[in-house]
Protein backbone atom coordinates (compact mmCIF):
# COMPACT_ATOMS: atom_id res chain seq x y z
CA UNK A 1 0.00 0.00 0.00
CA UNK A 2 2.99 2.16 -0.87
CA UNK A 3 0.68 5.10 -2.56
CA UNK A 4 -1.76 5.23 0.31
CA UNK A 5 -1.08 8.89 1.69
CA UNK A 6 -0.14 8.46 5.44
CA UNK A 7 -3.07 10.14 7.10
CA UNK A 8 -4.91 7.30 5.73
CA UNK A 9 -2.61 4.54 6.34
CA UNK A 10 -3.90 3.23 9.57
CA UNK A 11 -7.09 2.57 7.51
CA UNK A 12 -7.98 -1.09 7.42
CA UNK A 13 -8.00 -2.06 3.70
CA UNK A 14 -9.88 -4.77 2.26
CA UNK A 15 -8.13 -5.26 -1.45
CA UNK A 16 -5.09 -3.40 -0.75
CA UNK A 17 -3.33 -3.29 -3.83
CA UNK A 18 -6.83 -2.32 -5.90
CA UNK A 19 -6.61 0.74 -3.48
CA UNK A 20 -3.49 1.68 -4.47
CA UNK A 21 -4.66 1.35 -8.46
CA UNK A 22 -7.47 3.55 -7.29
CA UNK A 23 -5.06 5.98 -5.73
CA UNK A 24 -3.10 5.75 -8.87
CA UNK A 25 -6.18 5.94 -11.54
CA UNK A 26 -7.25 8.97 -9.61
CA UNK A 27 -4.18 11.37 -10.07
CA UNK A 28 -3.48 14.50 -8.72
CA UNK A 29 -5.96 16.44 -7.01
CA UNK A 30 -5.56 19.53 -9.56
CA UNK A 31 -6.12 17.10 -12.62
CA UNK A 32 -9.44 15.99 -10.85
CA UNK A 33 -10.70 19.37 -10.76
CA UNK A 34 -9.52 20.36 -13.87
CA UNK A 35 -11.99 17.76 -15.18
CA UNK A 36 -14.45 18.44 -13.09
CA UNK A 37 -14.74 21.88 -14.31
CA UNK A 38 -15.06 20.37 -17.64
CA UNK A 39 -17.99 18.32 -16.59
CA UNK A 40 -19.30 21.10 -15.13
CA UNK A 41 -19.44 23.15 -18.65
CA UNK A 42 -21.23 20.25 -20.28
CA UNK A 43 -23.94 19.79 -17.08
CA UNK A 44 -25.88 22.92 -18.38
CA UNK A 45 -28.82 21.54 -21.25
CA UNK A 46 -28.46 25.18 -23.33
CA UNK A 47 -24.46 25.07 -23.36
CA UNK A 48 -24.10 21.54 -24.49
CA UNK A 49 -26.56 22.17 -26.69
CA UNK A 50 -24.24 24.33 -28.37
CA UNK A 51 -21.57 22.37 -28.19
CA UNK A 52 -23.04 19.41 -29.68
CA UNK A 53 -24.38 22.09 -32.99
CA UNK A 54 -21.13 23.16 -32.95
CA UNK A 55 -19.31 20.05 -32.74
CA UNK A 56 -21.60 18.50 -35.21
CA UNK A 57 -21.80 21.25 -38.48
CA UNK A 58 -18.56 22.96 -37.81
CA UNK A 59 -18.25 27.21 -37.18
CA UNK A 60 -21.56 29.02 -36.36
CA UNK A 61 -22.48 32.51 -36.00
CA UNK A 62 -24.57 33.35 -32.91
CA UNK A 63 -27.64 34.24 -34.43
CA UNK A 64 -27.75 30.88 -36.39
CA UNK A 65 -26.53 29.21 -33.36
CA UNK A 66 -30.16 30.89 -31.42
CA UNK A 67 -31.76 29.17 -34.02
CA UNK A 68 -30.57 26.07 -33.47
CA UNK A 69 -30.84 26.10 -30.12
CA UNK A 70 -33.90 27.84 -29.62
CA UNK A 71 -32.45 30.28 -27.22
CA UNK A 72 -32.09 34.02 -27.77
CA UNK A 73 -28.42 35.68 -28.94
CA UNK A 74 -27.62 37.54 -25.64
CA UNK A 75 -27.70 33.66 -23.90
CA UNK A 76 -26.05 32.41 -26.86
CA UNK A 77 -23.30 35.12 -26.39
CA UNK A 78 -22.78 34.47 -22.66
CA UNK A 79 -22.89 31.39 -23.12
CA UNK A 80 -19.85 30.82 -25.57
CA UNK A 81 -18.21 34.07 -23.23
CA UNK A 82 -18.13 31.50 -20.61
CA UNK A 83 -16.95 28.28 -23.18
CA UNK A 84 -14.15 30.76 -24.52
CA UNK A 85 -12.74 31.74 -21.08
CA UNK A 86 -12.32 27.97 -20.62
CA UNK A 87 -10.77 27.56 -23.67
CA UNK A 88 -13.30 25.12 -25.23
CA UNK A 89 -14.60 27.01 -28.34
CA UNK A 90 -13.46 30.05 -30.54
CA UNK A 91 -14.08 32.79 -32.76
CA UNK A 92 -13.09 33.06 -36.11
CA UNK A 93 -14.10 36.83 -37.51
CA UNK A 94 -14.84 37.12 -41.09
CA UNK A 95 -15.93 40.38 -41.47
CA UNK A 96 -18.35 41.66 -38.89
CA UNK A 97 -19.50 37.96 -38.34
CA UNK A 98 -17.57 35.99 -36.04
CA UNK A 99 -18.01 32.19 -36.23
CA UNK A 100 -17.61 29.54 -33.20
CA UNK A 101 -15.85 26.24 -33.33
CA UNK A 102 -15.14 24.04 -30.49
CA UNK A 103 -10.88 23.86 -30.32
CA UNK A 104 -10.39 21.87 -27.36
CA UNK A 105 -9.88 18.28 -28.22
CA UNK A 106 -10.87 16.33 -24.95
CA UNK A 107 -14.35 18.05 -25.03
CA UNK A 108 -14.56 17.32 -28.80
CA UNK A 109 -14.02 13.51 -28.29
CA UNK A 110 -16.79 13.66 -25.48
CA UNK A 111 -19.30 15.63 -27.66
CA UNK A 112 -18.37 12.98 -30.35
CA UNK A 113 -19.26 10.00 -27.42
CA UNK A 114 -22.21 11.61 -26.77
CA UNK A 115 -23.89 12.79 -30.16
CA UNK A 116 -23.34 8.67 -31.23
CA UNK A 117 -24.80 7.40 -28.00
CA UNK A 118 -27.93 7.01 -26.08
CA UNK A 119 -28.58 7.84 -22.58
CA UNK A 120 -31.83 5.01 -22.95
CA UNK A 121 -29.23 2.44 -23.48
CA UNK A 122 -27.42 3.36 -19.83
CA UNK A 123 -24.48 5.93 -19.66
Amino acid sequence: MHLVPADRADRRTIDGHRVCDAIAAIGEPGHVRAWADRFALLADPKRLALLLALHRTGPLAVSDLAIATGMNDPAVSQALRLLRAAGVVEGEKEGRIVRYRVVDPDIASLLKHCATSSLSGGV
